[in-house]
């Protein structure tokens, strides 16, 4: 099967944000090609005041709609959300399919979504999505059939009316409210048994769940595809000190991540503001770092969970020169590391950094018991974890973290 043709189309308001917009149109074009386009043109305009109806004016989507005739596009996707009236005013000039940033991620979700969980927040989303543009782009999208931003619930847009629709989204909210619900007994079964949580956060492709393969053992699928892990992942990891942590993987961050998906998947995301601790993963070779660091801020913001206990690993220094020169800087701060998760480089840095934060909410203790004492092994094992055991001479020694009450 051939991939589609797209355009993408970005703009900018200032001469100064050209630069920023370069980066989030490519950044588009790495979407494109995740969801299985070929990118065959770029538009990128500087505009004072994006225009109500059109976006870009009226004369610019009619030479957009030119192009597009030119090199046989497909679909031309927006790296802006559309309101409703300007997908549809841009839907009348331009002959194929035009598809906004928001739509092209939830397209890709769709297709990344494998429990029943991440495809019920998926819908969700796309519904949520759908819900105020039904007028006017049905009639458009049946006629092009199948293919990027036609999957998941968009393929029946055309059997629902608004009334089924919020329908769907009620079930949905309740399916999601339920697996909240089951999911927040399992973090208060956790933290009966005193067992800290991590949770990776980073731009996607920064590298967590090869990090995530490293510190546990694991061997999930990694991919340089944007949205690789999407449903989230938990094991239990072992520190040095010998307390045992659980770490979880979920969804990466992106630039304008859409609101839909935030709100979509706030079940999901808990994982992230219930945590004990956050890993943030920043890919450390790109150049634009920083904007990435940023981007997950803002979204670390937007969930409330700012003020958490976060670390920070600079990864994939294996791919700069001399890298030896940033491990060398690791012991200078408790709160930053440098590492490379593909090479293992660091990593033992970065384990002990978890073990001290994470110490911090633990009172340590060692306690003797004599081989004529009975060991209170059903009441240690609720109140403390066993960070060592040592059998001597005369009795059982054992070294015991119980978490701080708050």
């Amino acid at each position: 099967m051939s991939k589609e043709r797209a355009i993408v189309v970005g703009l900018y308001r200032r001469k100064e944000e050209k630069a920023l917009a370069e980066d989030t149109l490519r950044e588009l074009e790495e979407l494109a090609r995740s969801a299985g386009a070929e990118v065959v043109g770029w538009v990128l305009q500087r505009r004072h005041r994006f225009d109500p109806g059109f976006l870009l004016g009226k004369g610019k989507i009619q030479e957009i709609a030119n192009m597009a005739e030119e090199l046989g596009a497909d679909l031309v996707l927006f790296d802006e959300t559309l309101s409703p009236a300007q997908h549809r005013n841009i839907d009348e000039v331009i002959p194929c399919k035009v598809l906004d940033r928001t739509q092209l991620i939830l397209d890709i979700f769709s297709q990344r979504a494998i429990s029943k969980e991440g495809k019920l927040q998926v819908e969700l989303a796309q519904l949520n999505y759908l819900l105020p543009r039904l007028i006017g782009i049905g009639k458009k999208m049946s006629r092009l059939g199948g293919g990027i931003g036609t999957r998941g619930p968009g393929e029946k847009k055309l059997e629902y009316d608004r009334r089924r629709i919020g329908e769907r989204i009620k079930r949905i909210k309740k399916e999601i409210e339920e697996i909240r619900k089951r999911r927040e007994q399992q973090r208060k079964h956790r933290k009966k048994t005193s067992i800290p949580t991590v949770a990776l956060v980073g731009y996607t492709s920064a590298g967590k769940t090869t990090l995530f393969n490293r510190l546990t053992g694991e061997n999930l699928r990694v991919s340089r595809v944007l949205f690789t892990t999407l449903d989230p992942i938990l094991r239990r990891m072992t520190l040095p000190s010998g307390l045992p942590a659980v770490l979880s993987d979920t969804v990466g961050f992106i630039r304008k991540l859409p609101v839909e998906l935030v709100t979509a998947f706030r079940a999901t995301l808990e994982e992230t503001v219930e945590a004990d601790l956050l890993l943030h993963v920043v890919d450390f070779s790109r150049e634009d770092y920083r904007e990435e660091e940023g981007a997950v801020e803002k979204t670390l913001q937007k969930l409330g969970a700012s003020d958490k206990p976060l670390i920070k690993a600079y990864n994939k220094i294996d791919l700069l020169e001399e890298p030896e020169r940033f491990l060398e800087r690791n012991h200078l701060s408790e709160d930053r590391v440098y590492i490379s998760a593909r090479m293992g480089w660091g990593v033992e840095d970065l384990l002990r950094k978890i073990d001290s934060k994470l110490l911090i909410n633990y009172e340590v203790q060692t306690v003797f018991y004599p081989y004529s004492e009975r060991i209170p092994w059903e009441n240690l094992s609720g109140e403390s974890i066993i960070l060592e055991r040592r059998n001597e001479e005369e009795g059982i020694r054992l070294k015991l973290a119980k978490r701080r009450v708050r």
